[in-house]
């Protein structure tokens, strides 16, 4: 690859920290002290330093979900990289556990595991941890890890209650040893020589195999097992990690001034930490977003949430100006997108949007809106083009809101679904069925001028629960 200097350069440039940590650990090569000082600068090094080709390096943007990445750096495609790794591959599978461990940690977990480790490891190394691969490159220093050795980790993790993740290590053991007959067999040597430990490996080395050259770690134990692939599609189900505390942000801007305080008790009882904003003209709104996306706290959540209540006209949103421009509502998603807000990169973004129509031309707009017709322009369909995205929007007659006392029929559904969601285990989309039902509910006992419309849309990777 010709240009892989500056292909790794534009890769590590969009990286957050916790996302070059997990690349320099599956690298083989992770130094907590001296990563913490230069996140950006230590993972460049390492990847310029290691014998890297242009496929590796995909499978590594893969491996950390960085799908943007692949796409607009390494012109490529999820599905791509996927085909061509079937029959190659670098990263042994324990790094990978590992990774994936690391990303469904908290940082109360964090704390706990190092506290339950002061008799194992230095006390100066637990005061410098910063996630739980720095754990693991310690307790694989002292011998306490490795790939065929994880009994401990397993009970350290149930001591601290996340049997969770200690019973995906022990499924990990059971079923994802296994020989590949594909891979290229280890060399011979005497029955008496035991070969090195994984965690020993810091590098790469060049094996041949048929004729081919490939990259591949210093772990030849590694090199030749293979996770089962239905394993852990049969025992595992894919879900967002929902393990941080607070659980994740929630934005709220209510430029109608009705229902914002009762959003904001929902998600602060779902563990979110929330912000409220009020009756906000469009600068402000934009304001308020782009501060939103700038945040620090979007990095450590694992969710994030914008609810937003205003007065619209075609596909703007008017906030209070009734004469303004308004905000389009493809700017509002693109303020959150993985280029613009890296520290959301591979989470889970939810947005729920009420709006109501005051467009001069569209006296009963909402009336026009079939769920089985031809689409108005009062509520638009665009599909989120980026991953990870929940998109639901309510739209109906802005004239509600001159009915004293008007409550939108789709806010109180959609609080009264959060409700739910705290005391039952509910996917989001089936979450969002029930808001479906009271809507149409709503509909067919109301008049057309009284109707709301939903458009749902949505790009999500994997199941989401909100308990």
């Amino acid at each position: 690859m010709s240009g892989l200097p500056h292909t790794i350069s534009r890769i590590t440039a969009e990286l957050s920290t916790d996302e070059c940590r997990r690349l320099s650990y599956l690298c083989g090569a992770l130094d907590p002290e001296r990563f913490s000082a230069d996140p950006r600068g230590t993972l460049h090094t390492l990847l310029s330093q290691t014998r890297v080709d242009g496929v590796f390096l995909m499978e590594l943007v893969l491996k950390i979900k960085r799908y943007d990445l692949l796409r607009e750096v390494l012109s490529t495609s999820k599905s791509s990289v996927e085909g061509m790794l079937r029959t190659r591959r670098a990263v042994p599978e324990y790094r990978l556990l590992m990774a994936d461990v690391s990303e469904d940690m908290d940082t109360e977990d964090l704390k706990s595991l190092a506290f339950l480790l002061r008799g194992t490891l230095p006390k100066h190394k637990l005061e410098n941890v910063q996630s739980f691969l720095d754990l693991v490159v310690e307790l694989e220093k002292v011998d306490q890890l490795s790939s065929e050795k994880m009994g401990f980790l397993e009970g350290c993790l149930r001591s601290i209650h996340r049997s969770d993740l200690a019973k995906k290590i022990s499924r990990f053991q059971h079923t994802a040893l296994m020989p590949n007959p594909e891979a290229c067999p280890p060399p011979e040597r005497p029955a008496h020589v035991r070969p090195p430990p994984p965690h020993a490996s810091s590098g790469f080395s060049s094996a041949s195999c048929k004729g081919r050259t490939m990259h591949t770690f210093c772990d030849e134990q590694t090199a030749v097992k293979k996770e089962l692939p239905s394993a852990r599609s049969c025992c595992q189900e894919e879900v967002y990690s929902m393990q941080s505390d607070p659980r994740g942000v929630c934005l709220i801007i209510d430029c109608v001034g009705t229902e914002g305080d009762a959003l904001e008790q929902a998600f602060r009882a779902l563990r979110f930490s929330v912000t409220l904003h009020r009756l906000l003209s469009v600068c402000e709104v934009v304001s308020a977003l782009r501060e939103a996306s700038r945040q620090q706290e979007l990095h450590r959540a694992c969710v994030f949430v914008c609810c937003i209540i205003s007065r619209s006209r075609s596909s703007v949103l008017l906030a209070t100006d009734p004469l303004a421009p308004g905000l389009s509502l493809d700017a509002l998603r693109t303020l959150f997108s993985s280029r613009s807000c890296p520290g959301l990169a591979g989470k889970p973004k939810l947005f729920f949007i009420q709006s109501y129509e005051v467009c001069e031309d569209c006296e009963v707009c909402v009336g026009e809106l079939e769920t089985d017709g031809p689409v108005s322009s009062c509520c638009s369909r665009a599909v989120p083009v980026d991953a990870d995205v929940f998109w639901s929007h309510c739209c109906t007659d802005g004239h509600q809101l001159e009915t004293p006392g008007h409550r939108s029929v789709y806010l109180q559904a959609l609080r009264a679904a959060l409700s739910d969601a705290q005391t039952r285990r509910t996917h989001v989309v089936d979450m969002h069925t029930a808001v479906n039902r009271a809507v149409y509910e709503h509909n067919q006992k109301s008049a057309e001028s009284s109707s709301s419309v939903i458009n749902l849309r949505h790009t999500l990777r994997k199941n989401l629960y909100l308990s």
